[in-house]
Order: structure tokens, then C-alpha cells, then sequence
């Protein structure tokens, strides 16, 4: 799979490089400010592009704003954000316009190289990843809705499936058998009233409720 990456910080640029290759990618191509971003990206059409969220010339939402044009003129195209800090209503952006081939990040993860080298594959397959501490952010901030309806393990397991763990990471994570995940998960989707469809349609769906962007 081809990748391009757009990130200010050259340190950090070359280390998602060799991840990315350690990962099997090939990186097509790398800048560091969001319109050379949209240029190779329109020549190359790669599978995945890593973007940090703030580039020149403001340092403010560029790889936003350019993440959400990629994905509109490149929907063929993944996204994977990079944050310095929690800044969830950019995840919430991208989210309420697509729901698959989107991931937001904190920069750190980056050096737990075997855990993002599988987050990139997962959203280069059209996944969506959430960093956890957005994920965590967005249930303390929630209020009083269909949500409250949810036990206490069901919610662990929305805000796991949040995180873009499949049911097995999920059961791993909980120490409970894949088969409960998949009990709670039914009883999530009948609780939120999220009407049958295929399955991975309703985890979106679901996820999308749980951000509020839905």
C-alpha cells in the first residue's frame, strides 16, 4: 500500500517514515504544509495519508481542512490525523462527514510502533481509530440522552469499539469471551434504536452516537 505523510516536525516526519515502511507501506511521498499535501495526494492517490492537524502557515486546523477535501475529492483515500493535544471537535468534523478511512491520533502513540503500525493498517482498510483519550473526553463531556440506557460493561465496550477494536481486541481488553462482546454489542444497537443493517454499518452508527455526531 502507498502512503504520503505531511508533518512540520522533521524528526517526527522521518520516524513515521520508518514506521510506516516497517509496516509494509511505501511512502510515495512526505512534506510538511497541507497545499503540497493536496498536490501529492492528487498525483499519487495513495491508499493512506498521515497528516499532522496543525501545519503552516497559521499552525491552527490546516490538516483538517485538508484532510476533509481529501476525502472528498480522494474518497478512496484513508486519513490519519496527528494531534499534539486532545482536540476531539476535529475528530468530530471529519466523523460527521465520513465514517470510514478516518483516524485521529495524539502524536505520542506514535512511538508505541507496533500498536500505530496497526492502527494505520486499520484505517488504510477503511476503519476508524480514535485516539483513547478523545474517546474518554467525549463520555465525561456527555450528557443525559439514549446512552444512559447502557449498562456500565456495555458502555466499556462502545467506547472499545470507539477506539477501532474489533469484538476480539475488545474481549482481550475486557477479559470476557468474544461471544459476551457480541451480546452486548445487540444489545447496544437496541438500546441506541439503530434500525438492522449489516453489521459493520451499525457499529458506526453506533460509534457516530457515542461522539454525537449523529
Amino acid at each position: 500500500m502507498r502512503a504520503v505523510i505531511a508533518e512540520d516536525s522533521v524528526l517526527l516526519r522521518i520516524g513515521v517514515v520508518k514506521v510506516l515502511e516497517m509496516a509494509g507501506f511505501e511512502v510515495v511521498a512526505e512534506t510538511g504544509d497541507a497545499e503540497t499535501l493536496l498536490s501529492v495526494v492528487e498525483e499519487y492517490r495513495p491508499d493512506i495519508a498521515v497528516v499532522d492537524v496543525r501545519m503552516p502557515p497559521g499552525f491552527t486546523d490546516e490538516g483538517v481542512r485538508a484532510a476533509l477535501v481529501i476525502k472528498r475529492q480522494s474518497p478512496n483515500t484513508a486519513v490519519l490525523l496527528l494531534s499534539q493535544y486532545v482536540e476531539e471537535r476535529y475528530a468530530a468534523d471529519l466523523l460527521s462527514a465520513h465514517t470510514s478511512g478516518i483516524g485521529y491520533l495524539l502524536k505520542q502513540r506514535v512511538a508505541d510502533v507496533e500498536e500505530f503500525a496497526d492502527t494505520l493498517r486499520k484505517v488504510a482498510a477503511g476503519g476508524t481509530v480514535l485516539d483513547p483519550q478523545v474517546v474518554s473526553q467525549l463520555l465525561v463531556r456527555r450528557h443525559s440522552d439514549p446512552l444512559d440506557r447502557l449498562t456500565v460493561r456495555e458502555r466499556q465496550v462502545l467506547e472499545s469499539m470507539a477506539s477501532g477494536r474489533s469484538n476480539a481486541g475488545t474481549a482481550e481488553q475486557l477479559v470476557i469471551s468474544e461471544s459476551a462482546v457480541a451480546k452486548h454489542i445487540n444489545s447496544i444497537f437496541t438500546k441506541l434504536d439503530l434500525p438492522k443493517a449489516d453489521a459493520d454499518h451499525r457499529r458506526v452508527l453506533a460509534v457516530l452516537r457515542f461522539l454525537g455526531v449523529s
